[in-house]
């Protein structure tokens, strides 16, 4: 019989073991680190303990998770606060700066937009065509070690210092009119198989907020809202 069979075999006949206790209570087998010799039920003991400690484990990284998940969230939620509480657009800009470098650690962050508006704040700085289609393709967050020369270019650091960033299209009803690049020195910060469901609920709050700051915005650029029907 084939290992696999035996193993079927048992689990279809639990009565062997009650038949034959005695019998396997002598058996003997090498225990899987000291290489000396225990009982069946002893291995058996073992391997249970082995799976519980591993349980331990994972349920101990569970709770890590579930803690820096509500960490994070708590900070979102700050920020929306204070962002609905900016009075115009360059005391929302302010906010956004503040809370991503003070209370998320982001050491620098890039703000490009093209809209229909007078301001003359450096985030309506004119942008190249490469970096509007870019913000057209990024239909998620991107993380990872690249960026264009002309985003290296709106960080005032030494270009070779940046080694990881995260960047995402800010949209209203889809399309995109800005873009928002966090960066830092640290290559394990924003790296390429990090979770971006928070990244994405940041570039929704923002996209929101300046959306509300910007009254020259079209019309036509109105989001779509759903209505359930009754």
């Amino acid at each position: 019989m084939q290992p696999n069979e035996i193993v079927a075999w048992l689990r279809n006949n639990p009565e062997f073991f009650d038949q034959y206790a005695d019998e396997l209570a002598e058996i003997y087998v090498p225990h899987t680190h000291r290489g000396q010799a225990i009982s069946l039920a002893e291995r058996q003991l073992l391997t249970l303990r082995e799976k519980n400690r591993s349980l331990e484990l994972r349920l101990g990284d569970l709770l890590e998770f579930g803690t820096e998940n509500d960490h994070i969230s708590e900070k979102l939620h700050q920020l929306s606060v204070s962002l609905m509480q900016a009075d115009d657009l360059a005391s929302m800009i302010g906010t956004l700066e503040y809370h991503l470098q003070h209370r998320f650690g982001v050491p620098h962050i890039a703000l490009r937009l093209w809209l229909n508006s007078d301001c003359n704040l450096r985030e309506f700085a004119p942008v190249g065509d490469a970096v509007q289609k870019l913000a057209q393709n990024l239909v998620s967050p991107y993380c990872g070690p690249y960026v264009t020369d002309e985003v290296l270019s709106w960080f005032d650091v030494e270009s070779s210092t940046l080694k990881s960033f995260a960047q995402f299209a800010l949209r209203t009803g889809g399309e995109p009119f800005g873009v928002l690049v966090m960066a830092s020195e640290d290559i394990e910060r924003f790296y390429p198989d990090m979770g971006t469901l928070y990244l994405q609920r940041l570039s929704d709050l923002v996209s929101a907020s300046i959306r509300r700051a910007v009254p020259q915005f079209a019309p036509d650029d109105e989001p779509m809202l759903l209505t359930e029907e009754v």
